[in-house]
């Protein structure tokens, strides 16, 4: 089959999509949240592999409507075709099958019950037409959550009521009298927190990162080297479309009953990620069951940001208040329209503009997401570029992609950063980017030993290292050194090694200050809690963090003694962003024998908490101890609740770090508890809760007295 996609426009550094001022809302738009929540539109683009064929006319109406069905949320609703039509009659009609006007709806349902989470792709067809095939009504489990999102591939579309159906489905498009762009939502607030539920209660589990063929974790639709200007937008649905403009879903059924049509597809980052760069390294997008096409798997949307809500590491790119999309109808800033498109991607809202700051996010495009760009050029040299009127590969789409989204035209971070954009591209006669060059200098696409396959760069890839005895590919990824998680990368001819120390403390003696002798413990750490301030780390899976900088100022410093309740701990020496907490999953923790000791301490925190579960102590005759561990939320539920009688406040910091790099007004803590050892016995470990009643425990420090 032929996919047909947007055709490409003679335009340089084309996007992925072309960012649009906001229009101004249509009196008819009606919207359904408290906050002054709008309805929809955007500006995009296309994934493509060939020009489209039909005889639409080439400067098509780019202002569509999208006419919502009764009840949306149920599976009569969800199997009502969408129609399509102008927004404006005048300035021409609306196809479905015209590549640059297809709009896409798509649907995630989640069982309460299960947590088990389908998909569903609604159709849309063209006002008054028919579909080519009757759209599968799904079968919904009871009490079924379910959400939508739209994308489109024109510059705007409006979201229109059938007797009350935007209110029904709590649909929104944006936020105090502007519109979005091409994306909008309908309940998905109501699904993430179901999903999020079910996710607190081991009902479901968002599939961990695998390792991709450059070394690093899989990719998410948060990470700085796969988002651009705005994003978090469209989808990867596809439809079929048959010679005469009929549409159908993408079943196995309907491609075996119309063997001539066609594919339209949704030129998004979800797709971009799912397809394109997830092929390009190695990686496989989470999928679940299509409940039109019995036995087949699908990605998705939310799927895509609920696996980055749980497993992205720091930095994570969520929706600066600079995305285009979420400016006013002024081009100005606007947090409660920021926050309002956040709501329906599962991000936390921003407290405040500098929580939403297109500087720092500029600064991690630059930092982290051009770096790996440029790592991974040998792989994506040689992948399908996603729009051949962009780049010739998927290198080079993405190296335009970057210019475009960096540049004035979008972010503007060469003003706000006050530096030039490294990365340049150099095009052909038809605006084609064909190559990449870094500080002006060529950037390689050969693998070490091999050739560039796509003919594109010259230079010297960079070279392998070798860390006693371990050879790191490009110099660029993770390993092992005197003890130490270290990571290695490599940019402009320079190799930069960063080690955190794996826990290992001094020798236990007798401390100072009047307390009695301490033995300590060795922490596996999995967790990154802590961060630089106008940086981010994930204490609490949502990515937010303690600030090293407020917890040096009252004298916690790493891989110094935190003395508190006559024990002296050792607080985490690790590097700022690095693993530096253990999050209790059943770990067994060694403890220094310390004869005599009649207490056995923690420093830690919950998230989500308070926090308690089941720990038990060994000692070193064979016998244990079970026990209660129990930490208090580390903001208090935001300052909501009441520190643990079993708990005492070690430390309280002013502030917390945000996602993406700002600060927020929380007052994270740091706790301890304890408890009394059996007389006469000593201590050989601890084992930490495998499960707690919800949230997690987070342990900084283990000693004993």
């Amino acid at each position: 089959m032929q996919v047909i996609t947007r055709p490409s426009r003679p335009r340089p550094f084309r996007g992925w999509k072309t960012a649009r001022r906001n229009p101004r809302f249509s009196p008819f738009a009606l919207i359904s949240i408290a906050i002054t929540l709008l309805v929809v539109i955007g500006a995009g683009i296309i994934f493509v592999l060939q020009p489209y064929l039909s005889t639409h006319a080439a400067n098509a109406n780019p202002n569509c409507a999208l006419v919502v069905p009764q009840n949306p949320l149920s599976a009569q609703g969800l199997a009502t075709p969408y129609q399509l039509r102008a927004q404006n009659g005048n300035k021409g009609p609306c196809n479905e099958a015209n590549a640059d006007q297809t709009a896409f709806v798509q649907a995630g349902i989640i069982d309460p019950a299960t947590g088990q989470i389908s998909i569903y792709n609604p159709l849309v067809i063209d006002r008054g037409s028919k579909p080519a095939a009757a759209p599968v009504v799904p079968n919904l489990p009871a009490n079924a959550v379910v959400a939508l999102w739209f994308g489109f591939n024109g510059d705007t579309l409006t979201l229109r009521d059938t007797n009350g159906s935007l209110m029904q489905g709590k649909c929104v498009n944006g936020a105090d009298g502007t519109i979005f762009g091409q994306f909008a939502y309908c309940n998905a607030p109501a699904f993430f927190q179901a999903a999020n539920t079910a996710i607190q209660a081991g009902k479901l589990q968002p599939p961990a990162l695998a390792t991709a063929k450059d070394g690093m974790p899989c990719p998410t639709v948060r990470d700085f080297s796969v988002v651009d200007q705005d994003q978090s937008d469209n989808l990867p649905t596809s439809y079929l479309v048959t010679d005469d403009g009929r549409t159908a879903q993408m079943t196995a059924a309907n491609s075996a009953k119309l063997p001539n049509a066609q594919i339209l597809t949704n030129g998004s980052d979800n797709r971009l990620l799912d397809i394109s760069i997830d092929g390009a390294l190695g990686c496989t997008p989470w999928t679940a069951p299509d409940l039109a096409d019995p036995g087949q798997m699908v990605a998705a949307l939310p799927l895509n940001e609920l696996q980055a809500a749980a497993h992205q590491l720091a930095p994570v790119a969520t929706v600066p208040a600079g995305d285009p999309m979420v400016l006013n109808g002024d081009g100005k800033t606007d947090l409660t329209k920021t926050n309002a498109y956040r709501a329906g991607v599962d991000q936390l809202p921003a407290a405040n503009k500098n929580d939403a700051s297109t500087s720092d996010y500029c600064q991690q495009l630059l930092n982290t997401g051009l770096p790996r760009i440029i790592k991974d050029a040998p792989l994506t040299v040689n992948a399908t570029s996603p729009d051949t009127g962009a780049g010739n590969n998927l290198f080079t789409f993405l190296a335009q992609r970057f210019v475009a989204s960096f540049g004035p035209d979008n972010l503007n971070c060469t003003k706000i950063l006050g530096t030039k954009d490294p990365l340049a591209v150099v095009l052909n006669k038809q605006g084609v980017a064909v190559r990449a060059t870094l500080n002006g200098q060529p950037i390689n696409t050969t693998q070490m030993g091999g050739t560039n396959g796509g003919g594109t760069n010259g230079g010297s890839m960079a070279p392998n290292c070798n860390v006693n005895g371990t050879t790191i590919n490009g110099c660029t990824g993770t390993t092992t050194l005197n003890g130490q998680n270290c990571t290695v990368s490599f940019m402009n001819n320079t190799v930069t090694l960063t080690c955190s120390n794996a826990q290992t403390p001094p020798t236990a003696g007798t401390p100072t200050g009047g307390s009695t002798t301490t033995g300590m413990a060795t922490l596996p750490f999995n967790n990154q809690g802590i961060s630089n301030d106008h940086s981010s780390a994930n204490f609490d899976n949502n990515h937010f963090s303690y600030s090293a900088q407020a917890l040096q100022n009252l004298g916690i410093i790493p891989g110094k003694m935190v003395t508190s309740n006559g024990i002296n701990f050792f607080w985490p020496t690790a590097t700022p962003g690095m693993p530096d907490n253990v999050q209790a999953k059943g770990q067994v923790i060694p403890i220094a024998p310390v004869a005599g000791a009649t207490t056995l301490g923690f420093l830690g925190a919950a998230d989500f908490g308070p926090s308690t579960g089941t720990a038990t102590i060994t000692y070193t005759d064979g016998s244990t101890q079970p026990f209660t561990l129990a930490f208090t939320d580390w903001t208090l539920n935001g300052g909501s609740a009441k520190v643990l009688p079993q708990n005492q406040v070690v430390a309280v910091t002013p502030y917390r770090n945000t996602p993406t790099g700002g600060m927020d007004q929380q007052k994270p803590n740091i706790f301890y508890t304890n408890v009394a050892l059996q007389a006469g016995k000593t201590i050989k470990s601890v084992t930490l809760p495998t499960k707690v009643d919800r949230g997690n425990i987070h342990i900084f420090a283990i000693g004993t007295k």
